[in-house]
């Protein structure tokens, strides 16, 4: 749930009551425009902390890499023009960056490194960045918006990985050198861009549930953090197992239109 939900349906809720009692006063007929109460007004109950005696931990309990950014090597654009820079130049440069990953003996994305050799075929215009690329280039269609809020476009780019796998990659230009401000990769439902958030939508093992990961640049980092880690109840909830179904007394008969559950 969102930051400050129940504050803002608070306010909401405040807000339309004054309303209502204002436009009724103001209407006149009838009434001697006094303000009258709603009623008792539940008591706000704060957080309890457990266990206070337990010190804070110093240090982080797992890396998730968050902040990591990376600068790309060899590519660059006239003006610092992000819409100018081929992906596939910039992929391929992620692949001589991590050899472990990509091109060693046990990578584990090699067939991806092999796909890419068809990038860039039988294009029509390879100036035309928001192509998609067509056969077996993994690297799917570029996307431009403004992440970082520096007023000037961000590139977004979709890898298909291996296992129906998708890295997600965002790059900004930072001090005049392309940096990778944003490295993901999982299985995924979707990808969105809503304002300057990235939200990534994932299947999760429990039934009726999703991951939803919300990415958001912060400038103290000059990175894209994952800054909301959710999972959320999809669809329609399913009936409880424990739930009781009503059955016919002995003497009633079921009707021709009923079937037997």
């Amino acid at each position: 749930m969102p930051p400050n939900r129940h504050s803002r349906l608070a306010r909401a809720a405040l807000g339309a009551a004054t309303a209502v009692v204002l436009a009724s006063a103001l209407a006149g007929c009838g009434d001697a425009g006094t303000l009258k109460g709603a009623g008792a007004t539940p008591t706000a109950v704060g957080p309890t902390k457990l266990w206070p005696q337990v010190p804070p931990a110093s240090t982080p309990a797992l890396d998730y890499g968050e902040a990591d950014t990376e600068t790309v090597k060899g590519v660059t654009a006239p003006g610092d023009d992000i819409r100018k820079v081929d992906p596939v130049d910039v992929i391929r440069a992620e692949v001589a960056a991590h050899p472990d990953e990509y091109t060693g003996p046990n990578a584990m994305y090699a067939k991806t490194v092999d796909q890419l050799k068809d990038c860039g075929k039988g294009r029509k215009d390879r100036n035309d960045r928001n192509e998609t690329h067509g056969g077996t280039c993994p690297i799917l269609q570029a996307y431009y918006r403004d992440l970082t809020g520096d007023g000037k476009d961000d590139l977004v780019l979709g890898i298909r990985l291996p296992e129906r796998q998708l890295a997600v990659r965002v790059y900004a230009f930072l001090h005049h050198r392309l940096v990778q401000i944003m490295a993901t990769s999982d299985s995924t439902i979707s990808v969105e861009i809503a304002g300057r958030e990235v939200i990534i939508r994932s299947p999760s093992k429990l039934p009726g549930y999703e991951y939803r990961t919300v990415w958001s640049w912060d400038a103290r980092q000059d990175a894209m953090l994952a800054t909301r880690d959710e999972i959320l109840r999809i669809g329609t909830p399913s009936p409880s197992r424990h739930r009781t179904t009503p059955t016919a007394s002995p003497t009633a008969s079921p009707k021709p239109s009923e079937s037997a559950s």
